[in-house]
């Protein structure tokens, strides 16, 4: 066992783990956070995805004993202008996935703040395009297919953020 420390939604948790834990067995399994979902537990779903210090990062595939000293933010931790967006576009239907779709736009928009390409982006484009919200959302998936009404919720926050 391994001894790690993490700021989880502002607390911080101290937490035993076996070396092999997934960052998602231990936020959903030790921390009762179920925000996060299992979907796939390889990394090709984004049920998972939290927020690392800010980053979007598949909980399925981190350790939680790479995350010792870290700040890692869940659904369960946000508050965000998305959140009502998603209500107000109908970016959900099942809700298996908002979690993880809210928290990866939370960090697909920083990453775009920042700057940071992606396979569409144009060079000096500022604003965020329909094609590049759902490039950068790729790697979250949506099994009702509620793809158009993300897109919407997101469009609508980074006009927002950005005006």
């Amino acid at each position: 066992m391994t001894e790690i420390r993490m700021k989880v939604n502002g607390a911080v948790e101290s937490l035993d783990v076996e070396p092999w834990v997934s960052l998602l067995d231990a936020l959903r399994e030790r921390l009762g956070l179920t925000g996060p979902k299992k979907g796939c537990d390889q990394g090709a779903c984004g049920a998972c995805t939290v927020l690392a210090d800010g980053v979007r990062i598949n909980a399925c595939l981190a350790l939680a004993v790479q995350y010792d000293g870290r700040e890692i933010t869940t659904i369960e931790g946000v508050a965000h202008p998305l959140q009502e967006a998603f209500v107000r576009h109908d970016g959900f239907q099942c809700g298996y996935c908002t979690s993880g779709q809210i928290c990866s736009a939370i960090g697909m928009l920083a990453e775009h703040t920042a700057g940071m390409p992606s396979a569409v982006t144009e060079p000096g484009a500022g604003e965020l395009s329909e094609a590049e919200v759902r490039e950068r959302m790729s790697g979250n998936l949506c099994r009702c297919g509620a793809y158009n009404g993300i897109v919407d919720a997101i469009m609508d926050v980074a006009g927002k953020e950005s005006g």
